[in-house]
């Protein structure tokens, strides 16, 4: 993959965050508040900014060390844990729809094993 996406995906998944953030803050905080889901929705809020960030740290890896090995599945597999951890926990907190509860962990389990992946990175 070309490490221009990598740092346009990294880019656009963090300024994504501060966005759903503040609207959840502010926009979204009286139907958080009476769905009793602000706390739900600031953990989505938390683990999409941190592995966005690590989307970045990817990206200026394989800029400084294009020939590195197997970052590409670490990539991926946050990026699929953000969309399913945190989107999942997003629509959640806004519509009560419980059994989306049940997809949270697919995210969970591809933020380890993107993490995971790292032991078989090699540069």
């Amino acid at each position: 993959m070309n490490n221009r996406i990598w740092m346009i995906g990294a880019a656009v998944l963090l300024a994504l965050a501060v966005g759903i953030g503040a609207f959840g803050a502010h926009g979204l905080q009286p139907t958080l508040e009476a769905n009793g889901r602000m706390d739900t929705f600031e953990t989505a809020v938390k683990y999409h900014f941190y592995h966005a960030l690590g989307l970045l740290i990817f990206a200026i890896w394989k800029q400084l060390q294009p020939t590195v090995k197997h970052l590409n599945l670490s990539y991926l597999l946050l990026t699929i844990g953000i969309l399913i951890f945190s989107g999942s926990l997003y629509v959640l907190s806004i519509t009560g729809i419980t059994w989306l509860g049940a997809i949270t962990p697919l995210g969970g389990v591809a933020f380890i094993a993107g993490w995971l992946n790292l032991i078989r990175v090699k540069a």
